[in-house]
Order: C-alpha cells, then structure tokens, then sequence
C-alpha cells in the first residue's frame, strides 16, 4: 500500500513525518525560488533587447535597474483615471485618481491596451491599485517590470 493512498488514521508515525517533511520542503523550496522567478528581468517580453530598453539601466538601488518600492512615480494626466484590481479595463475599480496627482509607482506589466498603450502601473499609494500607463506620464525614469 502506498504513503499517498492510505488513510490517514493508519498511518505510521514515521510515515507522518516524512510526509510532513516533504510538504515542509517543498514549501520552504517555493517561496526560495518564487522571488527569482518573479523578477526575472523579462516582464513578459519576448525581445530581450527591448525589454532592456524599456527598462532602463540607470543605476537604481544596487545598480542593477531596480529601485525600492516607492522609488518610482508618476503624475496623472486624465481628468479622472479609475485604478482597479488588475491590468484589465473591466477590473473592478479601487479608487479615482485625480489629474495633477503625483503617484507612486511599483512596477509595470503588459495588460489591455488603451488608447495604443499596453502598459499597466501597479501602484502603491495606500492601495495596491493598476493604473494604465496611458494617462500617467513618469517623474524621473520608467518604471521596472513586474
């Protein structure tokens, strides 16, 4: 009989253990490579060289491009710009955003396209809300991709 399809009440204290052992490293193993894998450098894009371009390489915090959270920001240029729960245009929206508000910015990914532009910001002023790029112009440099 296999550990997986036993019952749980009949199994061994040793075989307990090591299926918790196994669950522990397997977690322990996730969260050790999820934050390689999320900023991965690529956001997404297939042209590394673009991607490069777009990203920048300014120097930012340990001189690799990227910069704290918060590092970013941007002004706001539509009269009223809803900030919603993903880079979708029919997300649910969080907040509005006003013109003239300096916001800042975490990071950006590809999401709907509006008015021509691709690009999502994910934000970071008391909620965690995406904003399309399309209606917020960058102080300082572009942000880091997502």
């Amino acid at each position: 009989m296999s550990l997986l399809s036993a019952p749980t009440t009949s199994r061994s204290p040793l075989a307990r253990t090591l299926a918790t052992a196994l669950a522990a490293g397997a977690l322990a193993t996730a969260v050790a490579v999820t934050p390689a894998v999320a900023d991965d450098g690529r956001g997404g894009d297939t042209n590394l060289a673009a991607g490069a371009a777009a990203r920048g390489t300014d120097g930012g915090a340990g001189g690799d491009g990227r910069r704290e959270q918060g590092r970013y920001r941007g002004v706001v240029t539509a009269d009223r710009l809803a900030l919603r729960t993903s880079p979708t245009r029919g997300a649910d929206v969080v907040r509005y955003a006003r013109r003239g508000e300096v916001v800042s910015i975490y990071c950006k990914t590809p999401g709907d396209t509006v008015r021509g532009n691709p690009l999502w910001y994910l934000l970071t002023d008391g909620t965690w809300a995406w904003g399309a790029a399309r209606y917020i112009d960058n102080i300082g440099p572009a942000p880091r991709w997502c």
